[in-house]
């Protein structure tokens, strides 16, 4: 944790949360001077419904609107491009991201890359990306990734087969509507990725070496919300009380980690989805115990502190105990959530896949902030464990 110098805190500024919020679109773009929005959203948010909850709201104000709905989960530069083509094709003067991570991030992406030249890969982090484009109002539709509040996003480049990072504020929204009502449709492998990807969000906000005590105080938020719901939450998806939470609880993680960083799961989990196309949350899942296990000893007493606020230790156990009920009790979540390995997915990697993907973990920049920062040979070793 910094116990020096200044913490840095970037968040949208308009944040609605609770059931229904979404319906305040149409007063937002009015507070906002805004009237023309492009919705970028995916095709299977059309077919349920959804999105026609926008649009519905924004018909009401006397919006006009567009719609890109090409969307592909884990978007990448191509993705970035088709939408950036659709802004450029019509007269609107703000993005709706509408959907999971893939959506809200793509219409970040569309936006700064509207107003700076290059290929998105030109502003991959530690570049910061400070030259915004048109105003992006964020509506979720998981509890997971917490993009809405955050100052990050993340894209695939097809040709180098890479994810990277991109940050800066033109990354942060200009507003967030968090509904957690269009949840109660996700099944579960969704929800229990989504919750996890949450709760990694936390835990690594909290262990950061950029910790700093405003993060940490969503970060601890967080965490217990989701380690009491979310097997609730897949076991009954129309419990609202338990979807409710984990919405939340994903935006409070998002503004932990968005201001805090995340570490070493994050790192190791995108290359991971580039190159077998996992799913966000769900990589990050399948390495949260072991790295945990890897770095407790760097940061005993803070892992300590998440185990107990989860409930899953007390004042009574040592801090080595408490940090030892941490992994047991990640394990035994995953087992909860029927979290698989890689190789049981048949995703077969060998050792120059592991290296490449490793170099990508460390160039991310993500690693460096993890409590014991890795070498490569010792990140080579963790995916080879966990495959």
């Amino acid at each position: 944790m910094q116990l020096d110098g200044i913490g840095r805190v970037q968040s949208p500024r308009i944040i609605h949360i609770g059931g229904g919020a979404a319906r305040k679109v149409g007063e937002v773009l009015e507070q906002l001077g805004l009237k023309r929005p492009l919705i970028v959203t995916d095709e299977n948010l059309v077919a349920l419904g959804h999105v026609q909850a926008v649009t519905g709201a924004l018909e009401k104000g006397g919006n006009a609107w567009g719609m890109f709905d090409q969307v592909v989960e884990d978007p990448t530069d191509v993705c970035v491009d088709a939408g950036l083509a659709a802004l450029r094709a019509g007269n609107f003067d703000c993005i709706i991201g509408f959907g999971g991570g893939s959506p809200m991030d793509t219409a970040k992406a569309i936006s700064f890359m509207s107003v700076n030249p290059g290929h998105v890969r030109d502003y991959k982090a530690p570049r910061q990306i400070d030259h915004c484009g048109p105003p992006v109002i964020l509506i979720p539709t998981t509890g997971g990734t917490g993009s809405e509040l955050t100052r990050w996003c993340v894209i695939t480049d097809t040709e180098r087969t890479e994810k990277y990072n991109l940050s800066g504020l033109a990354c942060v929204a200009t507003a967030a509507l968090i509904d957690w009502t269009f949840t109660t449709t996700k099944p579960w492998r969704i929800t229990a990725d989504t919750a996890v990807d949450s709760l990694t969000h936390a835990i690594e906000a909290y262990v950061s070496r950029k910790a700093f005590a405003y993060a940490d105080a969503f970060a601890l938020a967080a965490m217990p919300a989701i380690a009491s719901n979310v097997r609730a939450a897949c076991h009954e998806p129309e419990n609202g009380e338990a979807r409710a939470a984990l919405m939340l609880a994903a935006s409070q993680a998002g503004m932990a980690f968005s201001n805090a960083s995340v570490a070493l799961v994050h790192g190791m989990s995108r290359p991971i989805g580039a190159h077998f196309h996992v799913a966000h949350g769900l990589s990050n899942a399948m390495l949260l115990p072991a790295i945990t296990r890897f770095s407790i000893g760097s940061a005993p007493a803070r892992y300590a502190t998440c185990a107990r606020v989860m409930g899953w230790a007390d004042d009574q156990h040592s801090d080595v105990s408490a940090c030892e009920r941490l992994v047991e009790h990640l394990e035994a979540l995953n087992a909860d959530l029927k979290v698989p390995r890689p190789s049981d997915l048949g995703h077969l990697a060998d050792a120059e896949t592991f290296a490449l993907m490793a170099e990508q973990a460390l160039a991310s920049g993500s690693p460096q902030n993890n409590p014991k920062v890795p070498s490569c040979a010792e990140i080579i070793g963790l995916y080879h464990d966990n495959w």
